[in-house]
């Protein structure tokens, strides 16, 4: 019986950097467990190209990736979301559209690379330092024992998971 794989949607406002990262490294770390995938409310018209240089630095997989509105993962034809992850705070607080499957639901703020005006290295070294803490967050989630583990337990370490400094 093959194992069963976990969708995962990360949910930014413009869909071009934190949530684009997490979908390539989720989609490398999850090892064919899980399926990552990343919308926004408010996509902008494509990836960062900074976020892209930096992830193909890392070596991660960055083919196919694409800014997208979140709408695309609330129709009858989606695939079944089993989770669902904000990673910045202004997708926290909007309204979500309603996903197929009721999936958990975590925050996961992270700085906006964005918001960084000063020299380009600065933001170079935010992304750097964005696409470890993922990396970190998502290493955490993937070992997780998701079918021992009870909603209420899972949903705990989930927002755990978020709301922990995980910086070395």
């Amino acid at each position: 019986m093959a194992e069963r794989v976990f969708n995962v949607l990360f949910l930014c406002t413009g869909n071009s950097g934190r949530s684009i990262i997490a979908e390539s490294v989720l989609n490398r770390l999850g090892f064919g467990r899980f399926k990552a995938y990343s919308a926004g409310s408010h996509p902008r018209p494509a990836p960062d190209p900074v976020v892209i240089e930096e992830l193909e630095h890392h070596n991660y997989e960055t083919e196919g990736l694409r800014s997208k509105a979140w709408d695309e993962f609330a129709q009858a034809d989606s695939p079944k979301l089993d989770f669902v992850f904000t990673v910045c705070d202004n997708a926290r607080g909007e309204a979500c559209p309603v996903w197929p499957g009721q999936p958990t639901t975590a925050h996961w703020g992270l700085e906006d690379p964005h918001a960084v005006t000063g020299p380009e290295d600065e933001r170079r070294r935010l992304i750097r330092q964005l696409i470890r803490e993922l990396e970190t967050r998502i290493k955490i989630f993937v070992s997780l024992p998701m079918d021992s583990l009870d909603k209420l337990t899972l949903q705990a370490r989930l927002d755990e998971i978020g709301t922990n400094s995980l910086e070395d």
